[in-house]
């Protein structure tokens, strides 16, 4: 390819508050249009701005986990610009003074690490909704709901670092993974929880100079935003390959086509008519308020798969997994806590937990029905010999089904584990008898026969046999 990609990426994160940023209406989704509104957040005349602390303080914990410098002096700006859904005609937002600034993630792709300058985090508020769609009661107009207006957003703007779609989506997953544990957003994409602009521009290769960006607008789906930054590539490229000229503009992805379109005119930031907001004063933020942040932060992600591997000897893979989210994290170190073999837990998550709640639609593992006493529990009687690895996984099945205790479990199947063994040497002897063919085959140097005797005698014992018993009770016999 001869042009280099330029992407920066602007995130929209909604936070985690019961209140909108300067009123105390609710914040709750999915409630009747206009239901959540009031003469603050829909702008009437004389209705004052109050700033919910809450949102400043998840802002601190946004800047700290993402390296950033907190502006212990910020001010609130109005965004000036007309829409439907927007009240007031402005978005009190921040412009030249945001709460963060100067940070970055570290990412890795193909195994090389790059760093994503953060060039700044700032609070805002949300607009309404705008709903297009053939409701009855209005025939095919469009209608305006403003329960989202106002409601508390960080925007965290990178530096146009990436040079690929891979490298946007391992930041965008990482500063994903980031605002989850720290607690600030509950990652609803579908509902626009965390959605993103991408700024996609190409220069020659070699070439120092910046291309002509287009922005993406709005987009809440990793795969999606992936496309649409593919798709802008080529598009530019074409046009630049024909001698044309890249359009500084506003366009909008659509998934069904997988394809861009124009939108609007790219403004710049003097179209907006930024000036600080009168009604809101400036928010001073002492040392001492960073710092009890600081202390109460998560083991964030990147610490947290750093440990498994060099404390609970994990693989850098099982890391990687059970660091994915928080929860995930959670219910493995209490499951270890009370089982303290590391890697035979990480399987057991990875694996039995994992596939359950999958067939289960997808369920949280925060309702997964074998918490992690239970599971410790059933890797206990596992550990005893008092069931085998196979019956253990049926055992699984029903506690998962029944959210009963897997003893109660095995003693209600009668699973127990057979250790007797003169009762598996009876089996054995059996098996031995009844398949003179492949004994000679054995011993005859073709040893991976050996896997047949052991199936053949777990089958003859229902999985209960010891198979450690089994395997030792066989050698004995074909090698006499």
């Amino acid at each position: 390819m001869k042009y280099q990609v330029v992407i920066g990426l602007e995130v929209h994160t909604q936070l985690t508050t019961n209140t909108k940023i300067f009123c105390g209406c609710s914040t709750k989704f999915g409630s009747e249009p206009n239901s959540q509104t009031c003469p603050v957040c829909l702008g009437f005349p004389g209705a004052l701005p109050v700033l919910n602390r809450q949102v400043v303080e998840y802002a601190i914990r946004a800047g700290l986990a993402t390296n950033c410098s907190i502006t212990q002096r910020n001010v609130f700006a109005r965004k000036n610009y007309f829409y439907p859904d927007l009240p007031k005609g402005y978005q009190i937002s921040q412009f030249d003074l945001p709460i963060c600034q100067h940070g970055h993630l570290d990412i890795e792709v193909e195994g090389e690490t790059k760093r994503i300058g953060i060039t700044r985090i700032h609070m805002e508020e949300d607009a309404g909704k705008l709903v297009h769609a053939d409701l009855s009661e209005v025939g095919d107009d469009s209608c305006v709901d403003l329960n989202r207006a106002c409601t508390p957003l960080l925007e965290i703007v990178s530096e146009p670092d990436m040079r690929s779609p891979d490298e946007a989506i391992a930041y965008l997953k990482k500063l994903y993974q980031i605002v989850m544990y720290l607690g600030i957003c509950d990652g609803n994409l579908e509902e626009g929880s965390f959605r993103c602009d991408a700024n996609v521009s190409l220069m020659p290769v070699g070439s120092t100079v910046f291309g002509t960006r287009a922005e993406l607008k709005n987009i809440n789906s990793f795969k999606f935003i992936k496309q649409a930054i593919e798709y802008e590539i080529e598009r530019q490229a074409e046009i630049l390959d024909d001698g044309g000229k890249v359009i500084q503009e506003t366009r909008l992805f659509d998934p069904n086509t997988g394809t861009t379109r124009s939108m609007r005119g790219k403004e710049e930031a003097h179209d907006y008519r930024y000036f600080p907001d009168p009604d809101l004063v400036p928010v001073l933020i002492a040392d001492q308020w960073i710092e009890d942040v600081r202390a109460e932060l998560p083991e964030l992600p990147e610490a947290k798969r750093a440990r498994y591997v060099a404390e609970l000897g994990l693989p850098e893979y099982d890391a990687e997994v059970l660091a994915s989210s928080r929860e995930l994290a959670q219910y493995y170190e209490e499951t270890v806590a009370l089982f303290p073999q590391a890697k035979i837990v990480s399987n057991w998550v990875m694996g039995e937990v994992a596939r359950a709640l999958n067939e289960d639609n997808n369920r949280s593992i925060t309702d997964c029905p074998v918490t992690p006493a239970l599971l410790a529990d059933l890797l206990k009687l596992m550990e005893k010999g008092t069931i085998s690895g196979k019956i253990a996984k049926t055992v699984f099945d029903e506690m998962y089904k029944t959210g009963k205790a897997p003893e109660k479990i095995v003693e209600e199947k009668g699973l127990v584990q057979v250790s007797d063994t003169g009762a598996i040497e009876a089996m054995v002897d059996e098996v031995l008898n009844n398949n003179p063919g492949q004994v000679e085959q054995y011993r005859g140097g073709k040893e991976t026969v050996f896997g047949f005797f052991v199936g053949q005698v777990m089958r003859a014992s229902k999985g209960k046999a010891n198979p450690a018993v089994v395997n030792e009770l066989l050698l004995k016999k074909l090698k006499a």
